[in-house]
């Protein structure tokens, strides 16, 4: 059995998936918040999706977390490297659940778990392929330093991909300092986000 290495952040517990988180899995797949990640899912599709997520681990070697509230337990998405079949390169991939957006978790979650593939894994680069229509998720990227990267192959050819800096270009840049900031802010009770959400 792979040894799941928990992540932790200020506000955020990064465990790896377990039977208990699987109601909180289902539910989001089966959402509309799933639409760019190949959802809906039927409740059998969601349980294959889950069951791979577990079995990643195990042929990888890494996978992706299950993001908990630290001052809750409870679950709020996931964040991790994702690499299966058929993938032309070892993505970093997030999911917020519907009703916990706008917080800042992904970028929260997102930062750790590049931190810990790039400092304790040695990746020394990472994708994310994104739906060109997942807006969100393309700011994400971009806050995180991630670039469109129109050469680079994608998946199916519907998606884009988004190089993220390497370790190198990352490590102390104001890219780095700016997502600490803005994880600040969101920590911040009295900050107030103002327009879209920003996970």
């Amino acid at each position: 059995m792979t040894r799941i290495p928990q992540l932790d952040t200020r506000r955020l517990i990064l465990k790896g998936p377990e039977a208990v988180d699987y109601p909180d899995f289902k539910a989001s797949f089966s959402s509309y918040r799933s639409r760019f990640m190949g959802g809906p899912l039927n409740g059998y599709e969601a349980w294959m999706l889950y069951a791979a997520e577990i079995g990643h681990w195990e042929i990888r070697g890494f996978g992706m977390w299950m993001v908990h509230l630290r001052d809750t337990g409870e679950t709020v998405g996931m964040a991790g490297g994702w690499f299966p079949a058929k993938w032309p390169e070892r993505e970093i991939a997030w999911i917020i659940w519907p009703d916990k957006a706008g917080n800042g978790f992904a970028l929260e979650a997102t930062s750790r778990v590049r931190s810990h593939l790039y400092d304790d894994r040695g990746w020394d680069t990472a994708v994310s392929y994104i739906d060109p229509k997942n807006l969100d998720s393309i700011r994400l990227a971009e806050r995180l330093g991630a670039k469109g990267e129109a050469a680079a192959a994608t998946v199916d050819g519907s998606d884009a991909c988004y190089r993220h800096p390497s370790p190198a270009a990352l490590r102390g840049s104001q890219i780095a300092h700016g997502i600490e900031m803005e994880i600040e802010n969101y920590i911040n009770p009295l900050f107030k986000p103002k327009g879209w959400a920003l996970d």
